[in-house]
């Protein structure tokens, strides 16, 4: 069955589901407004609350492992995908309808920390189906997707366009309309998804049968057996401190673009549109042109990337390129959103390559501890950023330490390189030697 089969049951599930967590940026962009302009936080306040925030996806694996291993009305994946669309439901809709008076960092924090768990429950269930899809082989007719990475793409794509059109009305609605407004208007986004899940049967998803429902110690320790597996440790590793060894900037970037040089909401907006359209056209690029390129050279060749860009914010916050004749808002609507998502760009190659490494009735368990380590790699990066900002000397007034801090922001990225051997570079490779190897065994035995 192909991805355009409009009346596949996974394609409406998966759709729906990675279309609203690319969503998820509408209230955010509020949120961030609401906190710089309604409670007056600093930059490092901001960015500290933006990670904090984060520290339910750091439980991802218990939540995959409830999920693999503990079934809801014989089901698995759809009720964890519905239970985490309702608790987010129920944490934005609070924010909305309370006084603005009567609202604190404090508050807004516990409400963030909700969303963020209904988030990561629903992510995680969404992963395992697309982890699971991805094991029918190719010539199945059940099969949404082979190991090829289609289903990842598609699945990417979905997030994207989400993604594309939350910043876009975001962007144009926080000019128009209060942060609390936005913040309803999604809740009830939510709770829609939520009842439109809980009516879809899992069975119709037609999914590999799974031997998994045992128990969740025996689901755990299979879990631990896999991560044991040096292909899938050093990736896991690897691809995670890739990630935290970069100390994120993201607040002080934020307060920069907005108070410094008074970038309006929309143009904002449309930068992040500009990031979501790329990410949109490498989830298509990928799936055409780039899945057949070796896993590690692929990541690699991203994260030189990343540093390109992370140079060129050096030159634009020392004012060159101005002098050179672009106004800074055209440069932060064409590389500013780019720049941001380049770091995202890694997650789809790396999560084909987790998905043809991890062995059958561990999908959701394994997605699950790789989105959680990316998490917890992700608040190191912010807590890492705070302190580069506070050694850089960079302030809410003061951001002539800005350049010094991206340079080093640079050359951290680059450091991941000197250990990208732990990326396996022929898993496809091997599976076909493995394959071909079988088969003349077989014949000589007949």
């Amino acid at each position: 069955m192909a991805v355009s089969d409009v009346d596949n049951p996974i394609r409406k599930v998966l759709g729906l589901g990675y279309w609203v967590q690319g969503f998820r940026c509408f209230p955010w962009m509020a949120v961030n407004f609401f906190l710089k302009d309604g409670l007056n936080v600093a930059p490092s306040t901001l960015q500290l609350l933006q990670n904090s925030a984060n520290l339910p996806m750091v439980a991802k694996p218990l939540y995959g492992i409830l999920s693999d291993a503990v079934y809801i009305s014989g089901q698995h994946r759809i009720p964890y995908i519905a239970i985490g669309a309702f608790l987010q439901a129920v944490s934005w809709l609070p924010i909305a309808i309370m006084s603005p008076s009567s609202i604190s960092v404090f508050t807004i924090s516990i409400y963030l920390l909700l969303s963020n768990l209904g988030a990561s429950i629903a992510e995680v269930a969404n992963d395992a189906i697309v982890a699971e899809a991805g094991k029918q082989p190719a010539s199945s007719k059940k099969s949404l997707a082979s190991s090829s990475g289609e289903l990842q793409a598609f699945v990417w794509v979905a997030s994207s366009a989400g993604g594309i059109i939350g910043n876009l009305l975001g962007g144009i609605a926080i000019d128009r309309f209060s942060p609390q407004t936005m913040f309803m208007f999604f809740g009830l986004l939510l709770s829609l998804q939520s009842l439109l899940t809980i009516i879809v049967r899992e069975p119709s998803l037609n999914l590999p049968k799974s031997s998994a429902n045992a128990g969740i110690k025996i689901q755990l320790l299979e879990l631990l057996a896999v991560l044991k597996k040096p292909e899938i440790a050093y990736s896991v590793t690897w691809f995670a401190a890739s990630y935290s060894i970069i100390p994120a900037l993201t607040g002080t970037m934020f307060f920069y673009q907005t108070d410094h040089l008074k970038i309006e909401s929309s143009v904002l907006g449309i930068s992040k549109v500009f990031g979501q359209a790329a990410l949109l056209l490498w989830g298509v690029i990928y799936n055409r042109r780039l899945k057949s390129i070796p896993s590690r050279k692929l990541i690699s060749s991203i994260q030189v990337l990343m540093a390109v860009f992370m140079f060129s914010d050096v030159l634009f916050v020392k004012g060159i390129y101005c002098d050179m004749g672009l106004p800074d808002y055209v440069y932060v609507v064409l590389f500013s959103g780019l720049s941001e998502v380049l770091l995202f760009f890694k997650m789809l190659p790396f999560s084909v390559l987790i998905a043809q490494l991890c062995p059958p009735g561990c999908e959701g368990s394994l997605m699950a501890f790789v989105m959680s380590a990316i998490a917890l790699a992700f608040i190191v990066s912010g807590c890492l950023g705070v302190a580069l900002a506070s050694y850089v000397g960079v302030t809410a007034n003061d951001f002539s330490g800005l350049p010094r801090g991206l340079l080093i922001q640079a050359v951290c990225t680059l450091l991941p390189l000197c250990c990208s051997w732990c990326i396996p570079d022929d898993v496809k490779a091997k599976a076909k030697a493995k394959t071909k190897g079988k088969r003349k065994d077989s014949k000589k035995q007949q």
